[in-house]
C-alpha cells in the first residue's frame, strides 16, 4: 500500500491520475475494519513507547482541500492514543503577530517535542497553495517557499522528529456532496461556510496547486502519501497504515 501512495522524490506527484475512490488493495469494508482496530490497537502500544522513550517524535501533516476529511481522520485514526503524548494543532488564517514573522515562524512552534506525536491539521503549506490560488502573495513570494520547507523539513529530521505528510485526495463530486451535507444536517451544520461554493469552483485551481506543491516536496526524508479520500473507511485505514509502519521502523523501547 506504502508504495502506491507515496509521490516519489523526484517524480510528478500525478493527481490527475490517482483515482480518489480507490481501495489500495484492501479488503471489503468489513475486514478492512477488522484490521483497522488490530492497527489501532498497535498504535497506541507504540505511542506508549515513543513517550516513555522520550528521544524522537512524530509529525504527522493533514493536508488537503476542503472537505476532504482532514477532522474525520484525526477523530477516527488518533481515537485510542492516550492524550498526553499527543497534541493537534489545526492552523487558521495567520494573526497580524504572526503575519509580522516568516511563514514558517508559527509552525516551528508547534513541532512537537521529545516523546510527542503531533498532528497537524493543515500546515505551512497553505501558505504555497492557498496563498497561490486566492493571490494572497505575488507569485515571487510562494514560489520560493517550496525550497525553505525542504530545507525546514530536512532541519526537522536531523534533530529526531519523522514527518509524515498524508495529502487527502478528495474528488470534485464528493466534496459538492459533502458541501451540500453540512446544510441538509444540522450536526455538520456548523462546519458550513458561504464560501465553500466558491472552493468548490476552484477545485481544478486547488488541484493544479497541490499538484506542485507536493511534487517539489516530496523528498526521501519527508515524502508524501496520497491518501485515496472519497472513501472514508479507505481514508482511515491509509492513514493508519503509514503512521503504524512509520513507528514500527523507529521501533521505540521502554526505558532500562
Amino acid at each position: 500500500m506504502l508504495d502506491a501512495l507515496t509521490v516519489r522524490p523526484g517524480s510528478a506527484a500525478g493527481l490527475e491520475q490517482r483515482d480518489p475512490r480507490d481501495t489500495v488493495g484492501l479488503p471489503e469494508k468489513k475486514h478492512a475494519a477488522e484490521e483497522l482496530e488490530a492497527l489501532l490497537e498497535e498504535l497506541g502500544s507504540l505511542q506508549e513507547r515513543l513517550y516513555a522513550e522520550g528521544g524522537r517524535s512524530v509529525l504527522v501533516v493533514l493536508q488537503g482541500l476542503d472537505a476532504s476529511g482532514k477532522d474525520g481522520t484525526i477523530s477516527h485514526v488518533f481515537t485510542g492514543v492516550n492524550p498526553q503524548g499527543c497534541r493537534v494543532t489545526s492552523f487558521k488564517a495567520p494573526t497580524p503577530v504572526e503575519l509580522a514573522h516568516d511563514f514558517l515562524w508559527r509552525v516551528h512552534a508547534e513541532c512537537p517535542a521529545k516523546g510527542m506525536i503531533g498532528i497537524f491539521n493543515r500546515s505551512h503549506y497553505e501558505d504555497v497553495v492557498t496563498v497561490r490560488v486566492l493571490e494572497l502573495a505575488p507569485k515571487e513570494v510562494w514560489s520560493r517557499r517550496p525550497e525553505r520547507i525542504v530545507e525546514f523539513e530536512r532541519l526537522l529530521v536531523d534533530e529526531g522528529t519523522t514527518v509524515l505528510k498524508c495529502f487527502l485526495h478528495v474528488s470534485a463530486e464528493e466534496q459538492q456532496e459533502r458541501f451540500a451535507e453540512r446544510v441538509s444536517d444540522p450536526t455538520k451544520r456548523w462546519k458550513f461556510n458561504p464560501k465553500d461554493e466558491e472552493t468548490a469552483r476552484r477545485y481544478a485551481e486547488y488541484t493544479t496547486a497541490y499538484e506542485q506543491a507536493l511534487t517539489e516536496t516530496s523528498t526521501e526524508h519527508a515524502p508524501w502519501y496520497v491518501i485515496p479520500a472519497d472513501r472514508n473507511w479507505v481514508r482511515n485505514h491509509a492513514v493508519a497504515t503509514v503512521l503504524v509502519e512509520a513507528l514500527r521502523r523507529l521501533d521505540p523501547k521502554y526505558p532500562s
